[in-house]
């Protein structure tokens, strides 16, 4: 199911990214059209008629429409150029897939331990040790998984308990663990693709300027402020998988003292029902 949920989840992002890809050719050829039109009026006014007043240019500026947060960030992707930002925004997706996959399984492991104990102390104390055993196979959770492990080995006493105990926990930490080597790769290749683009983008400015053989300002200021959008995607980008990150590091250390405290009860609660054998 969480593996379900993540494929789900990575098909749509590319949806979503394939559309805003491919819609960046009708864009740019819309939005060249659009000023070649408004220039060519805006001469033909300015041959026609004289300047118009300030306040109808306030006017004007007035009743332009806003722009939606998601046209303002369509509009920068295609800015950016999509060769350069579709690699930050595959970052982004695969690692909003890993930091989902990790947070569902988080959740679907954590279990109250409390309430855990609390079933198998009432269980113990009526000597049914296969019971308590059952207690814990039908809990999910990794607590769970190494309480188990501890009451398959109470006949071989509490070193061996204790011994099972820390071999499964280094088991279950690991599988708590899996998954967020990559999530820390796309935080940290994310501002690296976006560093890249910006050279590159530096790179193509100064090609241009070279090509005009004039240091336009419009030249300048519109090469560098494509090449600074990547950067900034790719900064942003890091960022939303940073906080994930935290919250998922976070949750997996809450679990891991759950397990310890649960762990060290277990070999009381035995020790006080006369669970291990002389």
């Amino acid at each position: 199911m969480r593996k379900l949920l993540a494929l789900l989840l990575i098909m749509g992002l590319a949806v979503f990214s394939a559309n805003v890809a491919y819609a960046q050719d009708a864009d740019t050829t819309s939005m060249e059209a659009d000023t070649a039109a408004a220039e060519d009026a805006a001469m033909d006014e300015m041959a026609e008629e004289p300047a118009a007043p300030a306040a109808d240019d306030a006017g004007v500026e007035s009743t332009a429409p806003s722009l939606s947060g998601y046209q303002i960030l369509k509009k920068y992707f295609i800015d950016g150029d999509w060769r350069f930002m579709s690699f930050v925004l595959i970052c982004l997706i695969l690692g909003l897939a890993f930091c989902i996959e990790r947070i569902i399984t988080l959740n679907i492991a954590t279990t109250n331990t409390d309430k855990l104990l609390s079933r198998i102390d009432e269980t113990l104390k009526a000597g049914d040790v296969d019971g308590a055993k059952e207690i814990c196979k039908s809990t999910p959770g990794p607590t769970a998984s190494i309480l188990f492990e501890g009451l398959k080995n109470a006949d071989q006493g509490p070193e061996a308990v204790e011994k099972a105990i820390v071999s499964y926990g280094g088991v279950q930490m690991g599988l708590l663990e899996r998954g967020l080597v990559w999530i820390s790769l796309f935080i940290a290749i994310a501002p690296m693709l976006g560093f890249m683009g910006t050279v590159i983008g530096m790179i193509q400015a100064f090609d241009r300027i070279e090509a005009v053989g004039d240091l336009s300002p419009s030249v300048v200021a519109g090469g560098i402020k494509v090449a600074l959008l990547t950067t900034v995607f790719g900064l942003i980008t890091a960022i939303i998988l940073q906080i994930f990150y935290n919250y998922i590091v976070n949750k997996i250390d809450g679990i891991v003292n759950k397990m310890e405290d649960a762990s060290i009860a277990l070999v009381d609660i035995m020790a006080e029902n006369n669970v291990f054998k002389n």
